[in-house]
């Protein structure tokens, strides 16, 4: 499974030869460090420990930082885990960069939506709205709730307002257009769940395997 951490840049358009434009996600992809590497028979699976983007020593707290200096590996923001099939091959110290993709490959994209706060039940759940005249007085209600005088509640589940976005989303099957591996970008085409800045796993589409 070949998986790396990126950070979302913004959005942009790239013209091929034949004048065709693409939107574009840029994903900026900064040292992708192996600071732990699990195995089934010592851990009970086989996975690798990612740290991602560099963080003061500081703001590190003592257990985290022992886990880092063990590993040999400077502080990192971010510590992830991508399981495996099978045992890594990589050992603590190492770096995964971008060239592991090539442009055309089909990837899965995992991060955290924009929160959104609370939202009323036609933007949370695209619900319909009422009767756009004055004596409906029903315009964007959810409409009845419960199933009557009995049971006399709202079962639960029952789609309604409330929070919305501020959720790990994955969106898949989408076409990496081009690799910049000096620069470490990625561009992906369309778009990319979560706001600028913030963290994007890119990991190798489930359904190509």
């Amino acid at each position: 499974m070949k998986s790396i951490f990126t950070t979302k840049i913004g959005m942009t358009q790239v013209i091929n030869e034949d004048g065709i434009v693409t939107p574009v996600t840029v994903l900026k992809a900064d040292d992708n460090v192996v600071a732990q590497v699990k195995s089934e028979d010592v851990d009970g699976y086989n996975a690798i420990q990612v740290g991602y983007l560099n963080k003061k020593e500081k703001n590190v707290k003592k257990p985290i930082k022992g886990h880092f200096d063990k590993a040999e590996v400077s502080y990192k923001r971010f510590l992830k885990e991508i399981r495996l099939d099978e045992k890594s091959e990589l050992n603590p110290g190492e770096t995964i960069s971008v060239d592991i993709f090539k442009e055309g490959e089909l990837v899965d994209i995992t991060a955290t939506s924009k929160g959104k706060g609370t939202q009323g039940a036609i933007k949370r759940w695209n619900y319909g709205r009422g009767p756009a005249s004055h004596g409906s007085k029903s315009h964007r209600v959810a409409g009845a709730r419960a199933a009557g005088s009995d049971p006399a509640r709202v079962f639960k589940g029952r789609k309604g307002s409330g929070k919305m976005g501020n959720e790990r989303v994955t969106v898949q099957n989408l076409k990496i257009v081009k690799v910049n591996t000096e620069d470490s970008y990625i561009l992906v085409k369309g778009a990319v769940p979560g706001p600028k800045g913030g963290l994007v796993q890119v990991k190798q589409a489930t359904k190509s395997l």
